[in-house]
């Protein structure tokens, strides 16, 4: 079996499950957030269940419109609050509160070997654990909360090798970047992606949760890797329970095989409106850009705030651009201070936000208007995600982004450092 296959299989206690099958599997951790919630627990209520199957297995992270931006999200996130308290779940709110997905793994609740299920596409993000985590809608995390058990279809597997080792500036995000680039976004559709290969090999667990994380984007069921040493040193200070470490067969079957040399990879630029519209740097050309996001549930953890700051330390943003910084949690933004990376964020003529999705999903934080480009570290760049209709934004790694800050165009970072 795939190490998909494996983990669903252990879950149901069968000897084995096949790609199509429908099976009903219990659940390890059930998510939402503050737009998702309300639905499920209007759902929830319809169920008539006075109470949540577990609450230790269940959290709800206000994170997407937080500090609430305006009435309605207020009443969004009092519902959401009033419910997580009555039920006793996990819950993080402002002060204590992180982006979701980079908040679950740093708080040790997703696991290796789990099974994840939150109201949010990129759950998948908790795959970098060695763990089976999807996204679902709104009913079935209803569901979910109420008995503990999800129906799904077990997934094929996609098989994808990154040989070679990764050229400086080239990171995580530009691994999944590329990769998408060349599948398309459908081009995993319900497919389980398990990353390896010496390049993957090499990545930190930040660069991991970023490549998880936009296996979505590709269209798939999840994106996973295998745990290792690194899997084991970052889990090690945080695991409060049981967890159990997969390996696929080495007779597994995959529907595909995909492999590639990253060896000469160039740091990648999603261009408007798709993940899948990927430039190489040197191909970008000059593009004017007005604002910059450097956060999110993609590249909003410590590394990615280190790799900024590398480029910007001793530089100042454009005096045409808006450089938004965005730490992916409290302990990642405290981390930070302490580091120093805040005071260069700040002297280079940055802003600096608590953590929130803020502006990826066009919610606050640095929205768009019409006519305006934004190059960002997030992870979708269809029309109107950042705000209006007529802005576009390109997605790219930390440095690049932070390059382009400088410069007030999309640039490698190589020409930033040098000047």
């Amino acid at each position: 079996m795939t190490l998909a296959e494996k983990i669903l299989a252990s879950h149901t206690n069968t000897k084995k499950v096949k790609p199509g099958q429908f099976i009903s599997v219990p659940v390890d951790m059930v998510l939402a957030n503050d737009i998702t919630a309300p639905i499920a627990i209007r759902e929830f209520r319809r169920l008539g269940v006075d109470n949540v199957f577990n609450p230790e297995k269940i959290v709800i992270v206000p994170d997407h419109f937080t500090p609430n931006k305006d009435i309605n999200s207020a009443e969004q996130a009092k519902m959401v609050r009033q419910f997580a308290r009555l039920q006793g779940v996990n819950y993080f709110e402002v002060g204590k509160m992180g982006i979701e997905h980079v908040l679950l793994p740093e708080k040790g609740l997703v696991l290796p070997g789990d099974v994840i299920i939150g109201a949010d596409s990129h759950t998948c993000t908790y795959g970098a654990l060695g763990a089976f985590a999807t996204g679902m809608g709104s009913t079935d995390i209803a569901v979910a909360m109420a008995t503990g058990i999800i129906w799904m279809k077990v997934p094929s597997t996609m098989k994808f090798i990154y040989h070679g080792a990764l050229p400086e500036w080239v990171t995580g995000k530009d691994l999944i970047l590329y990769t998408i680039g060349d599948i398309g976004v459908d081009g995993a559709l319900y497919s389980a992606m398990e990353f390896m290969g010496e390049a993957v090999d090499s990545l930190s667990m930040d660069g991991r949760f970023t490549m998880a994380n936009m296996a979505i984007e590709a269209g798939a069921k999840i994106g996973i890797f295998y745990a290792d040493g690194k899997t084991l040193d970052y889990i090690k200070s945080r695991a409060m329970r049981p967890y159990t470490m997969y390996m696929p067969d080495k007779d597994a079957e995959y529907i595909r095989t995909v492999e590639y040399d990253v060896s000469t990879l160039e740091p990648q630029v999603a261009f408007p409106h798709s993940p899948a519209n990927t430039h190489s740097i040197s191909k970008v050309g000059e593009i004017k850009i007005d604002q910059v996001v450097i956060g999110s549930c993609t590249n909003g953890r410590l590394e990615d705030l280190q790799i900024a700051a590398r480029v910007l330390k001793g530089k100042k943003v454009h005096k045409d651009v808006r450089c938004i910084i965005i730490p992916g949690s409290q302990q990642v933004y405290m981390d930070a201070l302490k580091e120093g990376l805040i005071e260069i964020f700040i002297e280079a003529g940055s802003v600096v936000s608590t953590p929130t999705c803020g502006p990826c999903l066009g919610g606050h934080m640095g929205i768009l208007a019409a006519g305006e480009k934004c190059i960002s570290t997030t992870n979708r760049n269809f029309i109107g995600r950042m705000g209006s209709t007529k802005s576009e934004v390109y997605l790219s790694n930390p440095a690049v982004s932070a390059a382009s800050a400088v410069a007030g165009i999309i640039i490698s970072p190589k020409e930033i450092i040098s000047r």
